[in-house]
């Protein structure tokens, strides 16, 4: 298989990869041509910055992740925006992410993760007003009512809906939004039938494919530690789902990753 992107990955993650270098090179070797990095909070969105500067197969996504966003939103609110927007303007960056709802968690109160969640789409909102409009990538768990409500509010846009694990009702409500959908390693868990239904549902041009690395890792490999160099496995296990050959997989979610990132062709 050739020319696959992982749309999200977390190579920033210290502890789960010493060596990212090393890791860029194996996912390079098995397929994988680019990556893109995403952040969570300012520390793992300059480390995401810095593998991009890195390796000419990185991007990178910086955001506040929304278990994350406590020093953000009873800190020095203004000066940790103004810190995001100068990341957004990075050549190398491709989004702002990932923002969105978590209420699997209680690292954070719903009340903050709001309060950081609609910041943050103000946030995108003055950037698409001057002219520079930037994607946007949605973590969402438990929350996709309270999410997609909020994305509704303020209408279409360049949206990708994370590890998408809604339902198809949920996949609608995206889609009309113009949103995109990204489709990890529990496609290929046995009892992940509904995420496979809502693929051929919705037709595959909506997705693209993402590891979530270290997490999320596919069928064989998972309770360990994901890696992009895995991504291959998810392409067979949506191929399976689909009646498509990984290699068609591979084509069709690296065509719908370039658009909507504005990359250049792989």
């Amino acid at each position: 298989m050739r020319g696959l992107i992982d749309t999200h990955c977390h190579l920033n993650d210290a502890e789960a990869f010493p060596d990212p270098t090393s890791a860029v090179a194996e996912a390079q070797a098995a397929g994988v041509e680019r990556m893109i990095v995403v952040g969570i909070d300012r520390n793992w969105n300059e480390r995401a910055r810095d593998l991009a500067e890195a390796s000419d197969a990185v991007w990178f996504a910086a955001g506040w992740h929304p278990t994350s966003v406590r020093p953000l939103v009873t800190g020095d609110f203004g000066a940790e925006l103004a810190a995001l927007d100068v990341l957004l303007d990075h050549p190398r960056c491709l989004a702002l992410g990932e923002i969105g709802l978590d209420y699997h968690w209680d690292f954070t109160t719903p009340e903050e993760q709001d309060i950081a969640l609609q910041a943050q789409l103000d946030l995108a909102a003055r950037r698409e007003a001057e002219g520079k409009p930037t994607p946007l990538i949605f973590h969402c768990r438990e929350a996709y009512g309270a999410l997609l409500d909020r994305l509704e509010a303020r209408g279409p846009g360049r949206y990708l809906l994370h590890c998408f694990g809604g339902t198809l009702a949920e996949a609608d409500r995206a889609l009309a939004l113009g949103a995109k959908l990204g489709v990890d390693g529990p496609v290929t868990y046995p009892k992940a039938e509904q995420l496979r239904e809502v693929i051929r549902a919705t037709g595959l041009e909506h997705w693209v494919l993402e590891t979530d690395a270290p997490w999320m890792s596919p069928v064989p490999h998972r309770g360990k530690p994901n890696h992009p160099r895995n991504l291959p496995l998810i392409a067979e296990g949506v191929a399976r789902a689909v009646g498509l050959t990984p290699q068609e997989v591979a084509d069709q979610t690296t065509l719908t990753a370039q658009a909507f990132f504005g990359l250049p062709p792989v």
